[in-house]
């Protein structure tokens, strides 16, 4: 194993630029030097990419931009003390102790705890005045081996505190408390935030155990330790695992930089809310945590309710994505093989076999491809493989909605809401509304207080026999038909439209105005929603307004980033060379489909990028929908140009509202002064 640092991955007083991309860049040469990286650009670009999420400077004068990248083999530290300082972003002013932290991708668990030991040691005063008055770089590294040498557990349940037994809790009436702490990245931030809180806590006379939920692993804390804890912190920018172990205990949540900043302060907080009794508290009773207790996953208790509808909206969404993917490829492939016949003939795929293929004469399989029995019976396996996963659309879209809002609980009953909607006819909205229902009411059964004899009964058996009873019974009796009545009149409506081309065409361009307004945002996800849900209703059509809408929808999500890497090439001039750098990536992600691609620029100057690539991308949709355009999968751009029908409309469609997008945002931006060299944003 490589040491994590040494003498030519340091650099003392040095100046490595203005800004902080200057001196990552600098930091990330270092290792090039070294011979630690061969592909600096993308050492650079995942770093900044990192830092684009939330900015890496601490308090005291430390940043410790990082980043997980393929750019290297192995976890690399390198090590700059900057003159002058840079500012990272931190509240008290520019770092001059800067740390650039790279581990691989899916690099081992043993460099991880080490990055993890260094994490924690830049907290501590003694740690980084011995790095500023370090006279050399073997002194320096030395200092660095020193707080990395020693493995220390990867979480932090208090070991080094003797655990008082069941007895003596009691009498000394400590204060406890329990922290989870985690980070996107899960390498740095996550452990800092840990040995803040500790550190805080042992000033302030308080047990305190801490999970960290990083890259490294983690081990749960154990169920005493929680049921003893008086309060619960969360430091998080991501979803608590298991969240419903902490259910009814009082909360302070944050995201994971608070307690690097205020962890004194965080620390009081959750104190003083301990003996509150209107305190907030995790999302169910006391003691039901370890049994599946209901309880939402990753929402916090300052979550707005615009957001956690949508949280809980995506999450149905995001789940339901897989099935639509495989199901409408796989039917996209059956097709192919077997011709547009094969949905009359699914039964070839268990009639026939590879020793007995099916008579495409007698069957009228008149399109299989080069008229192949073969290819008939693999178009026919593909199309029964599709509608089946097909079949799991609404379903998965309802039980993870009710995941969403009751964990664990809510699956079953929404598993069930969504089957039922498929039997009621009342497609993806029934699915939605019994997926809400049958989490709310998981929900608030799971707070019902119980004796602990049936707290194990409740998550396997209680909550899921009386929602499905009671939200089913609502379903079937009350919503069944009125919920049919609007999807058969929203089909027919689509429908119509389909028959008359300028309502179509005025669809699609409102749809790609949406898909471009915002790139990956509320209105982007609301757009695409409708066009997955919809590409769900047609299941295994052959020719259904759903699968143009499907077109439509990708196609103006692809224009964007396209547009905006033509136009960096066309006019380079109006452009900073960080725009340019990002055109280069956006040919590739526009072309498979990531409107996200375009974020860099819209940042930098919305006025001018926002407008134009919603025109260029309403263009796109409403020629999509002209040219009669259809699409079976929901995401791939070209490279599922195999699932197009109306290929030749496809291309047309993305030249165009390229086309317009690229000379909308080149003409606004002559109008505009020359650009000034400033940071952007890299995705």
């Amino acid at each position: 194993m490589s040491p994590l640092i040494h003498e030519d991955l340091v650099r003392l007083d040095a100046d490595l630029g203005a800004d902080k991309h200057e001196a990552i860049r600098g930091l990330a040469e270092l290792l090039l030097a070294a011979g630690r990286t061969r592909d600096l650009d993308q050492l650079v670009q995942d770093a900044l990419a990192r830092e684009a999420t939330s900015p890496t400077g601490l308090p005291g004068g430390i940043a410790i931009p990082h980043c997980r990248t393929a750019a290297v083999e192995e976890p690399t530290l390198a090590f700059a003390r900057l003159s002058p300082p840079v500012d990272f972003g931190a509240k008290d002013g520019p770092a001059d102790l800067a740390f650039l932290i790279c581990a691989p991708e899916g690099g081992d668990a043993t460099h991880l705890k080490l990055l993890t030991q260094l994490a924690r040691a830049l907290v501590k005063p003694a740690f980084t005045d011995a790095l500023r008055a370090a006279g050399s770089a073997e002194e320096l590294v030395g200092l660095v081996s020193e707080v990395l040498v020693p493995a220390q557990p990867t979480t932090t349940e208090a070991p080094s505190r003797p655990e008082p037994g069941p007895a003596a809790a009691v009498p000394t009436a400590r204060r406890r408390l329990v922290a989870v702490t985690a980070c996107p990245t899960g390498i740095a931030h996550t452990y800092m935030a840990a040995e803040a809180l500790e550190a805080a806590a042992e000033r302030a006379g308080v047990d305190l155990a801490v999970e960290t939920q990083g890259s490294a692993g983690s081990t749960p804390l154990a169920r005493e330790t929680i049921e003893a804890a008086d309060a619960v912190i969360f430091a998080v920018d991501v979803g608590v695992r298991d969240r419903a172990r902490f259910a009814g205990l009082p909360l302070v949540s944050s995201g994971v930089k608070r307690p690097i900043d205020e962890a004194d302060l965080m620390v009081a907080e959750a104190l003083e809310r301990a003996d509150d009794p209107s305190a907030p508290r995790v999302e169910g009773s006391a003691g039901e945590g370890g049994a599946g207790a209901s309880v939402g996953t990753g929402g916090s208790s300052g979550e707005t309710w615009g957001g956690r509808v949508r949280r809980i909206l995506m999450t149905g969404v995001s789940y339901m994505i897989p099935f639509v993917a495989a199901g409408g490829l796989l039917i996209a492939l059956g097709f192919l093989f077997g011709g547009y016949e094969i949905v009359d003939h699914g039964a070839v795929a268990t009639d026939s076999s590879l020793f007995n293929l099916p008579d495409l004469d007698a069957l009228g399989l008149d399109h299989a491809l080069f008229g192949s029995s073969l290819l008939a019976y693999f178009g026919a396996l593909f199309f029964v493989l599709g509608g089946t996963a097909f079949g799991f659309l609404v379903p998965a879209l309802a039980g993870y909605i009710a995941f969403a809002i009751a964990d664990r609980p809510g699956i079953a009953p929404g598993f069930v809401m969504g089957a039922l909607a498929g039997t009621l006819g009342t497609g993806f909205l029934g699915g939605i509304i019994g997926g809400v229902l049958a989490g709310l009411v998981a929900h608030w059964i799971a707070r019902r207080p119980v004796p602990t004899w049936a707290r194990g009964l409740m998550p396997v058996l209680v909550i899921p026999l009386f929602t499905t009873l009671s939200v089913g019974f609502v379903m079937v009796v009350l919503l069944g038909r009125p919920l049919g009545f609007v999807m058969e009149q929203l089909e027919a409506g689509l429908v119509y439209m389909g028959d008359r081309p300028g309502l179509a065409v005025l669809l699609g361009a409102l749809l790609g105005a949406m898909m471009a307004f915002d790139m990956g945002g509320p209105l982007n996800k609301t757009a695409y929603t409708f066009a997955t849900t919809g590409l769900a209703a047609a299941a295994t059509a052959t020719d259904a307004p759903q699968l143009k809408v499907m077109a439509a929808v990708m196609l103006a999500g692809m224009v964007p980033p396209i547009a905006l890497a033509l136009a960096t090439v066309l006019r380079p001039s109006l452009f900073t060379v960080a725009e340019r750098e990002n055109g280069k990536a956006g040919w590739l992600l526009g072309a498979s489909f990531i409107t996200e691609g375009a974020i860099p620029f819209a940042a930098a100057d919305p006025l001018r990028v926002i407008p134009s690539i919603m025109l260029g991308s309403a263009v796109t949709g409403g020629l999509a929908e002209l040219f009669g355009v259809s699409l079976r999968a929901p995401h791939g751009g070209i490279f599922v140009l195999f699932a197009v029908d109306g290929v030749l409309g496809f291309i047309i469609a993305l030249a165009a509202g390229v086309a317009v997008a690229c000379a909308a945002v080149l003409a606004l931006k002559s109008t505009a002064p020359a650009p000034v060299e400033t940071p952007l944003v890299t995705v």
